[in-house]
């Protein structure tokens, strides 16, 4: 009922704003807030927002991009092709806070050194986004989320006179490790991440390309200036909530390098079995192919059928070819086609060329894949040896 009433009360504050030239007065805030990284994967790189603060008129609320618009049709399959599209929204203070709060995410604010009229044309762009009509955008990870749209917006009010000097610590890197420095790298979510996104994200990220994460967001705003002078971006930073340090659970043992090392010794030892016995453990095999080609042809979908800019030359491919898939009729056969035996041999050629990609940093992979890695490449060196002896 109270949030009702609060979009009541917004939509007749918006109708009211369109009326009037000027609503903030002259003792109006509008700061960012940055909130820091939370538990699951989809927190692990924090949150921006803005706060719109105006005291004498009882006006304090919050401004953020990047939420999902569940209502709109075929949800799922659209997320799934980088087709959806997201939204901007807006809270009351007290309840954004009181949630982050709850979650233990550090909350930090920085109030921007806007004029008046500086402050009211931002303000109204807001306003305007959140109208029905203006309120969904086409997301992008990397490059329009909800911290690229804080520097985009406050750019705007500022007619573009920001100057974004790179931060003390600032190192060139690229967007991979970017992400990956907000991730634990032997952790699921690392692992897919590594696994979905190809080459292009091993790219270096150009200054200003490091603000997709909330956190340099704030490291750059710290440190931006306006008209190229000495004027700062932002007036005051304070930290309106500190995390609590809570210990960290042991998760070794239901991680991907610990799994995948399982499976990987299965796989050896299997294998050293069949070498023992001079035979073949057909289900064993069916079941690398099957895994290894589906997944391929995942990637080959997210490649080419989905509008992810991250997914592109995904090299991964190497090693989950999409053509495993189809061949695996062979393994069934009491006499293999003599090409089968050429196309192991091409199997191995993919997994040299993989790690020649990742030594000269073409693409970086997975290191929970490591151990797969290797037992496929032993699997595939049996399977030549056997089927040349039979």
């Amino acid at each position: 009922m109270q949030k009702t009433l609060f979009f009541l009360f917004l939509f007749l504050f918006i109708k009211i704003s369109t009326a009037q030239k000027k609503i903030l007065s002259a003792e109006a805030e509008i700061s960012t807030l940055t909130i820091g990284s939370g538990t699951s994967l989809n927190d692990s790189f924090g949150h921006s927002a803005f706060r719109v603060k105006d005291p004498s008129q009882g006006l304090d609320v919050v401004f953020g991009y990047g939420e999902y618009d569940f209502g709109a049709s075929y949800f799922y399959l659209k997320f799934a092709q980088g087709k959806l599209n997201y939204l901007i929204g807006v809270d009351r203070y007290t309840d954004f806070y009181g949630n982050y709060i709850a979650q233990n995410r550090t909350i930090k604010e920085q109030v921007l050194n806007l004029s008046e009229k500086e402050k009211q044309i931002l303000f109204d762009y807001l306003l305007n986004n959140i109208k029905p009509e203006n309120r969904r955008y086409l997301y992008d990870f990397f490059f329009d989320n909800c911290a690229t749209k804080i520097k985009d917006v406050v750019n705007i009010s500022l007619n573009n006179s920001i100057v974004f000097n790179t931060p003390s610590d600032y190192k060139e890197t690229t967007f991979r490790t970017l992400i990956q420095n907000n991730l634990n790298r032997n952790s699921w979510g690392s692992l897919g991440i590594d696994i979905a996104l190809g080459s292009v994200i091993d790219k270096k990220a150009t200054a200003e390309e490091h603000m997709f994460l909330p956190e340099n967001i704030f490291k750059f705003f710290e440190n931006a200036s306006i008209n190229n002078n000495d004027t700062p971006l932002v007036k005051e930073s304070r930290i309106l909530y500190s995390k609590r340090e809570t210990p960290k659970p042991n998760t070794f043992f239901t991680s991907p390098l610990f799994i995948l090392s399982i499976i990987g010794s299965l796989i050896l030892f299997i294998t050293y079995q069949d070498f023992k016995k001079k035979k073949q453990s057909v289900w064993l095999d069916t079941a690398l192919f099957s895994i290894t080609g589906i997944i391929g042809v995942l990637l080959l979908l997210l490649w080419f059928a989905t509008d992810h800019k991250g997914t592109h030359q995904n090299y991964n491919l190497l090693w989950a070819c999409v053509l495993n898939v189809f061949i695996i009729r062979q393994l069934f056969k009491k006499k293999i086609s003599t090409w089968f035996i050429k196309y192991l041999k091409f199997l191995i050629i993919l997994l040299c060329l993989l790690t020649l990609h990742w030594i000269i940093g073409i693409q970086v992979f997975a290191i929970g894949l490591i151990p797969l890695l290797l037992a496929l490449f032993i699997r595939y060196l049996y399977l030549i040896s056997y089927y040349n002896s039979n």
